[in-house]
């Protein structure tokens, strides 16, 4: 296969510009921006962020860190065999979630209902804005265009047999919905590796938590697709590599498509809308709502003064008051004022930090210790 055939049609210098331009060294662009996101803040946090299943004594079951590494490692494998460059699906699928909120999807619908007014929260949208300004404590990674176009256009709830670029250079920006397709091959790759990734993955774990039985599942689907993750991805990636080299367009046959379209309406239905997962999300609204007032009010009782943070004697306050403290002048100065500064804040926790910090405003450790000193002094 001639590599000419999945060709960007935009210049390189255009794909790996970045907003500051930085000097060379031995890393490709692309693999110096892996390496800005691997040493993120954001990246990080994933380890502890809900992929579907909330289940924190479960070391097995899938974390959204797990999910943008397989992502990565799919996507870095099809663009191998299409003579593309892994390095740049590497980079996108590693940065793809990194603005994903705790609880996962359900933390995310949460999170839009608050923001109605400005047309929701998407996930993907907001990834950019963590890689472009909030990660770096207001300075952004700095990342080339390919890979932030990647990351914003990754969208991988939509489920396309067949894809190609839109290779125009747009104001990523201005881009407010998940309407638009990447520009590079490469991040067409990634975004239909998104779901190969997590489609068998979920099923796998719905299996291991069982919320669901293997039987279960068609077997038109398992006699196309196969019964295990390693199976599923296996039968995606051979697809999708034998049918975009014969067409010339990342895409499925219609078989696979199929049966892919089937299991995917399966997980819906049996394991995402499950009431095992939805007698969750009551909770985990209470949560995220109950940590947005508390933090609002604080902040406009507060401003800036130390003080009054610090008398509220619990870790949350102090955290969110060094927050702002690193990040005023994002806020101030390139964001036009600290209206996001809460939302900002609370979209960032990961699912552990969120719990922790809920409990703590409602019995303060200082409140404990008090009475733990009240119970000794009486032993005496």
């Amino acid at each position: 296969m001639n590599s000419l055939f999945f060709e960007n049609s935009i210049p390189n210098s255009e794909l790996t510009a970045r907003k500051a331009v930085r000097n060379r060294d031995l890393r490709t662009s692309y693999f110096r921006d892996t390496t800005a996101i691997i040493h993120s803040y954001p990246f990080r946090r994933l380890k502890h962020k809900t992929q579907v299943f909330f289940s924190p004594h479960n070391d097995h079951i899938c974390t959204r860190i797990e999910h943008v590494m397989h992502v990565a490692s799919i996507a870095a494998t099809i663009c191998r065999a299409l003579d593309l460059d892994a390095d740049l699906a590497w980079s996108i699928g590693l940065g793809h979630d990194l603005g994903h909120t705790p609880f996962g999807h359900v933390g995310e619908t949460i999170l839009s209902s608050m923001k109605k007014e400005e047309g929701g929260f998407k996930h993907e949208i907001y990834s950019l804005r963590v890689v472009d300004y909030l990660a770096n404590y207001g300075k952004g990674l700095n990342l080339t265009y390919a890979v932030r176009d990647g990351i914003l256009n990754h969208c991988g709830e939509k489920f396309e047999q067949t894809i190609v670029p839109d290779p125009t250079v747009k104001d990523l920006s201005l881009i407010k919905n998940r309407e638009n397709y990447p520009a590079t091959w490469e991040g067409v790759v990634v975004r239909m590796s998104d779901k190969i990734a997590y489609m068998g993955r979920d099923f796998e774990d719905a299996l291991q938590l069982k919320i669901i039985e293997r039987g279960e599942l068609s077997e038109d689907v398992q006699g196309v697709l196969g019964s295990s993750n390693s199976e599923i991805i296996n039968t995606l990636v051979n697809d999708l590599i034998a049918v975009s080299l014969e067409t010339g367009e990342i895409g499925y046959s219609g078989n696979v498509f199929n049966a892919m379209i089937k299991l995917k309406d399966f997980n819906y239905e049996r394991i995402y809308k499950n009431p095992r997962l939805s007698s969750y999300h009551s909770y985990f609204e209470r949560v995220l709502t109950t940590l947005y007032n508390y933090l609002k009010d604080l902040f406009e009782a507060a401003g800036e003064d130390p003080a009054i943070y610090k008398a509220e004697n619990n870790f949350l306050a102090a955290r969110f008051c060094d927050y702002y403290e690193k990040m005023k002048h994002f806020y101030e100065d390139v964001d036009g004022g600290t209206q996001n500064l809460v939302f900002d804040y609370i979209a960032g926790m990961t699912d552990n930090y969120a719990l922790s910090c809920v409990n703590e405003i409602m019995i303060p450790r200082k409140f404990e210790y008090q009475f733990n000193e009240i119970f000794l002094n009486e032993q005496d």
